[in-house]
């Protein structure tokens, strides 16, 4: 039923551009490992007892990153098993250019605004350092885009139009980008260094633990028996374990070599059961209470609590999960398609007797969230929870060993984030220096009419091309700075923009022709490539149709809403997202004629604006459908018995 663990990481390697590292042998691989638990120490130890000043917390986060990734990651294919000469040049100047800061600092901030030239030279090496190790990991697209903005910042004087601006000089670049909180050690390597790298660590811990096959065995439990049922347990283990590791890809391929041949097995389509995996695990990132990584920067970039942001996106992200489980429900009534034998589905009872401890790190991480604590404390405390709890029975106990994997590889997770972050990190700081994003915003209002929805509709496709082969977290750093700013020009709130740049830059690893969560999938189910891509976006259609829903009502996040308001607007929603979900599939009750899906498609479009003539016609059409088919049914049931 599993997929062999070598098959696992070849497809993880072959989808996912930043698991394919040098595999060390001997001295080297006690070195890497030996940083990497450093790493993971240094940041436990600071979260428990404070960090140092901004500046060189975060200079020492990336100068740990730059060496492990020149250390695993080689300068090209052909160098694949080596470490040579120029890989060791480049990690002794990461170690320096961190080492200047923290041992230079007191008069690194006396001459602020005047640098000279060891200050200049050494920021110039950081962003070439930061530039290569992005295209390590990441390939070339992110890297080549920041030098892009890099030369804007320097011409901007020679842009004709809206975007032009006075032109900044090297010197101001250079300083700009190394010498303040504003470039490379801006808020998205801030983040990282402060928060995201300590929840990496604790999905590291967890998984060590046996939470991912508790997880699993918890879906079986709750919905293995139900119609298509592997696709509902595809869908509830995803949820689970993708809103934690935040990783789409990485969630398709762990979870989907178990649940994908699951599918497969009681009839689904290989494209069907990709898609479904994809969508599921793509899905993670909007689920609290960790939601990947992205809504930590979300809450530092607008100044609020991470609890508020949690709050916010229990709704959407309940609805998305609504949808698919109905598509998959109703993909199943279709195809007549039946549900698990009962010899393979865990008493849900003994299930939770025995195993629900393991439930007890969340409930503190949780726990601590909404009492008011910061990420890093609750982190903190969530993680040495993990292994406390992991003793209580032999078969989940995390032994030293386990510990020390469990640091090195919260390390070596977070190193594709690290540097996504450390590179848009110059693009952010060029949006900052020169105002691009302001002026962007102006250009996208312009270009709409100063209309509201077709404002969105640019927002929304703009932040899908940026999202495009990019990991997610600098999709949505990318599309919060340059197309969040429009929609708040427009007087939608702040926290709604971001949520609205958020989803979709989510929704970028479903969305063809550069889907890279379907891709993975597609390489676990055997099925085409492309037609995977198509049903993983199907699937995830409700991610599509939600943001317009809260943008539309706000109600939908919470905001300055009564409780009663709030579940009308959730329940009318639910109604939308099952008709949007009828019509892609072409079953409700029965199978859907043309003109029934047509008039679903209606009934979901009216009901993106929550409230008032549009509620009605919405919640109409359906009911009356319903009403239609179930009269039918009954007709033909009476026939079929005479």
């Amino acid at each position: 039923m599993h997929t062999d663990q070598t098959v696992v990481n070849e497809t993880i390697k072959k989808y996912d551009r930043s698991s394919r590292t040098r595999d060390m042998q001997g001295i080297l691989r006690y070195a890497v490992m030996s940083i990497a638990v450093s790493m993971s120490l240094y940041h436990l130890y600071t979260a428990r007892f404070g960090t140092p000043v901004a500046l060189q917390h975060r200079s020492v986060h990336v100068t740990f990153m730059l060496v492990l990734i020149f250390f695993l990651y080689p300068p090209a294919k052909k160098h694949f098993k080596l470490l040579n000469i120029v890989d060791g040049c480049l990690i002794a100047l990461s170690f320096f250019t961190s080492y200047y800061i923290v041992h230079n600092y007191r008069e690194i901030v006396m001459r602020a605004g005047i640098p000279n030239t060891t200050d200049l030279a050494i920021g110039a090496i950081l962003i070439l350092l930061v530039l290569e190790a992005g295209r390590r990991v990441m390939g070339w697209v992110l890297p080549v885009i920041s030098v892009v903005f890099l030369l804007y910042a320097h011409y901007g004087n020679m842009v004709a139009g809206r975007l032009a601006h006075r032109g900044f000089s090297f010197k101001e670049i250079l300083e700009y980008m190394y010498l303040t909180t504003e470039g490379i050690y801006g808020t998205p390597i801030g983040v990282s260094a402060q928060y995201l790298i300590l929840f990496i660590i604790f999905g590291a811990f967890l998984l060590k633990s046996g939470v991912g096959d508790f997880f699993n065995s918890l879906a079986i439990a709750i919905a293995g028996r139900t119609r298509g049922g592997p696709a509902q347990v595809a869908v509830i283990s995803s949820g689970f374990m993708g809103s934690i590791n935040g990783a789409a890809v990485a969630n398709v391929v762990t979870t989907g070599s178990f649940t994908i041949p699951l599918m497969k097995r009681i009839g689904y389509s290989p494209e069907f059961a990709g898609g479904v995996e994809a969508a599921a695990s793509c899905g993670g990132q909007i689920l609290p209470p960790v939601m990947g990584a992205a809504a930590f920067i979300m809450a530092e970039t607008l100044g609020i609590q991470y609890v508020n942001i949690m709050y916010a996106a229990i709704i959407p992200a309940l609805l998305y999960y609504i949808t698919a489980l109905t598509m998959v429900y109703f993909r199943a009534s279709r195809k007549n398609l039946r549900g698990m034998d009962p010899s393979e589905i865990p008493n849900l009872g003994q299930l939770l007797k025995t195993r629900s401890y393991l439930f007890i790190p969340l409930v503190v991480l949780v726990y601590f969230l909404v009492k008011g604590y910061t990420p890093t404390y609750a982190a903190f405390f969530a993680i040495i929870t993990s292994v406390v709890v992991s003793w209580f029975r032999k078969e989940t106990r995390m032994t030293p060993v386990k510990i020390i994997e469990a640091l090195g590889e919260g390390a070596r997770n977070c190193l594709s984030v690290a540097v996504a972050c450390a590179v848009v990190g110059i693009i952010v700081g060029v949006c900052t220096l020169t105002g691009f994003g302001t002026k962007l915003a102006g250009s996208i209002i312009n270009w709409a009419g100063g209309n509201l929805l077709l404002t969105l509709f640019f927002t929304m496709i703009s932040c899908i091309i940026l999202g495009l082969g990019m990991p997610s977290i600098p999709a949505y750093i990318l599309t919060a700075t340059m197309a969040a700013p429009a929609l708040s020009q427009l007087g939608i709130p702040l926290m709604v923009s971001h949520f609205f740049v958020f989803y979709f830059a989510m929704m970028a690893n479903v969305t063809p022709p550069v889907a890279l969560a379907a891709f993975a999938a597609s390489g676990i189910s055997g099925g085409d490539i492309n037609r995977t891509g198509v049903e993983a976006f199907k699937m995830a259609s409700a991610g599509f149709l939600i943001p317009y829903m809260f943008v539309m009502n706000p109600s939908l996040l919470g905001m300055n809403s009564s409780i009663v308001k709030i579940v009308i607007v959730a329940v009318t929603a639910a109604v939308g997202v099952i008709a949007l979900a009828s019509a892609i599939e072409g079953w409700l009750l029965k199978r859907c004629s043309l003109l029934e899906r047509l008039l679903l498609l209606v009934s979901a479009l009216s009901l993106i604006r929550p409230g008032g003539i549009t509620d009605l016609i919405g919640i109409g059409i359906i009911l009356v459908i319903c009403a239609f088919q179930h009269f039918w049914k009954k007709s033909g049931s009476a026939v079929q018995k005479q």
